[in-house]
């Protein structure tokens, strides 16, 4: 007996992206959360410029209303223009976690995702054909059943823990607060700044709100099962700024460390981690919920195809293969970031280097494409076109009389063949996986995006965006990329 063919445990952003994602690819989701309701608590602010893209390419941002936009960011506190990165939107800024999540529970439930609050995680058994999870609810415990199981529970994942997966890394070895605050004025300091006994930030959030984070060097790391009381935050703040908040009302406040962990395979069998359930890390730049959603989406189709019998299990070991070395990357940048803010004088000579190389452009432009997701490029195939693997750029087409665009025909979260030179032979080819992709002739509207585009005459975009084939330039035909992403026809 199965309960759906996924369960999903954890309905945070990364659960809920994927579950959404599993609905467009056709497949019953029951996600499991252990929290009765959502706390409200937002540890995220806003998205990247990848995330901005993604939310575009499912028709998702006008739901968060109306977005304050940025083209500023900062590497290890040492600010940094995004407009570097050629033909890059914008990344969003304070929208809160707690509104991504809203937002991202709201379009789950809308396409059918079972979302069950209360649910706490037990234990996982897999035979090899499914999966069974002994859940603890508000009726009781129960054993649910599934296809497959996927743990996006957070840093400490029951999943990942009952499922055996390997999760080494290094020990927290400070420890910082984080405290939303009314009734206080503070001056911003949006990228840190170092004082003589640790780093300060200071941003302003909707609604007369301050968020502040305290990092004070030589304090020992703490495993919490409470948040801390706001008379340790702000004591710690005077010692360091010589500033009283003691008058401030805290909204809420929270203890993290900089524990730094990866699990070895994002697979075992039939159980996968998505998000935080797969790498912990210091949250430099609020990289972590971004790349929880882009594992989501980059999960999403390939296990909704699988799981409807359209593809094979193999599809799922491109999962661990791509985003495997992006969640590597971001443990190293967020290391490396937390050396230049959190270290004492000793690491300022550092921080100078570093101020002076990020005046090159190409220097700012490798960090900017690094901490937005910009970088990220899968491995599809062998071939020379400059679009392979990477995500592809919006581009304005006209077709059949209409204008669209080549992020509007990815709302469906469907692949997509973007015929860019009317070849009926092309089509033909093509026709025996229309069930699964959907074949477009246009052309392109306006100026397209400099370099992308160069004599490009069709692509072959997959649900989560990324180009997979390309002509001219690819070395493989058609079919065999067809059936290396969609499944035989």
């Amino acid at each position: 007996m199965r309960d759906a063919d996924v369960i999903v445990v954890g309905a945070g952003p990364t659960g809920t992206a994927l579950a959404a994602e599993l609905r467009l690819a056709g497949a019953g989701v029951v996600v499991l959360e252990r929290l009765t309701r959502r706390t409200g608590e937002s540890r995220g602010l806003g998205f990247t410029t990848r995330t901005m893209e993604i939310f575009d390419q499912r028709g998702l941002l006008p739901r968060f209303g109306d977005i304050e936009t940025s083209t500023t960011g900062h590497f290890g506190g040492l600010p940094v223009d995004f407009t570097v990165l050629d033909g890059a939107g914008q990344a969003a800024r304070a929208v809160p976690q707690s509104v991504t999540e809203d937002c991202l529970e709201d379009w789950a439930v809308g396409l059918g995702a079972d979302i069950r609050r209360g649910h706490d995680v037990l234990a996982v058994r897999e035979d090899g054909t499914g999966v069974e999870v002994d859940v603890r609810g508000p009726g009781g415990t129960v054993t649910l059943g599934a296809r497959w199981l996927v743990g996006c529970d957070g840093g400490r994942s029951a999943v990942r823990k009952a499922a055996g997966f390997d999760f080494p890394g290094t020990a927290a070895s400070i420890e910082m607060f984080l405290a939303d605050i009314r009734g206080v004025e503070l001056a911003p300091r949006m990228t840190g700044e170092n004082l003589p006994g640790g780093m300060v930030m200071v941003g302003p959030l909707p609604g007369g709100i301050t968020r502040i984070i305290v990092c004070e060097r030589g304090t020992p790391p703490r495993r919490r099962e409470v948040p801390p009381e706001f008379g340790e935050i702000a004591a710690a703040w005077e010692r360091l700024t010589g500033e009283s908040i003691a008058h401030a009302e805290p909204v809420w406040v929270s203890a993290f460390g900089d524990a730094t962990r990866q699990v070895t395979e994002y697979r075992r069998g039939r159980v996968l981690l998505a998000g935080d359930a797969a790498h912990i890390h210091l949250p430099a730049g609020g990289q972590g919920m971004n790349t929880g959603i882009q594992d989501a989406v980059n999960l999403g189709w390939k296990l909704g195809s699988v799981a409807a019998g359209r593809a094979p299990e193999s599809l799922l070991d491109t999962y661990h293969d791509e985003r495997h070395p992006v969640g590597r990357r971001l443990l190293m940048n967020t290391r490396a970031q937390g050396l230049l803010m959190l270290g004492g004088p000793e690491v300022q000579p550092l921080r100078d280097v570093f101020r002076e190389l990020i005046g090159f452009e190409e220097v700012a432009r490798h960090l900017a494409a690094m901490v937005s997701g910009q970088e990220i490029r899968y491995d599809v195939g062998h071939g020379s076109h400059p679009l392979l693997g990477r995500r592809m750029p919006h581009l304005e087409l006209v077709g059949a009389g209409h204008k669209t665009s080549s992020t509007e025909l990815l709302r469906a979260g469907r692949g997509l063949l973007l015929d860019l030179a009317d070849n009926p032979r092309l089509r033909r080819r093509a026709a025996a996986w229309a069930s699964r992709v959907d074949i477009v002739t246009a052309e392109p509207h306006g100026v397209p995006p400099a370099s992308a585009l160069g004599g490009t005459t069709a692509v072959l975009v997959r649900p989560d965006g990324h180009v997979a084939w390309a002509a001219p330039g690819s070395h493989h035909d058609l079919p065999t990329a067809l059936e290396r992403w969609f499944g035989p026809n």
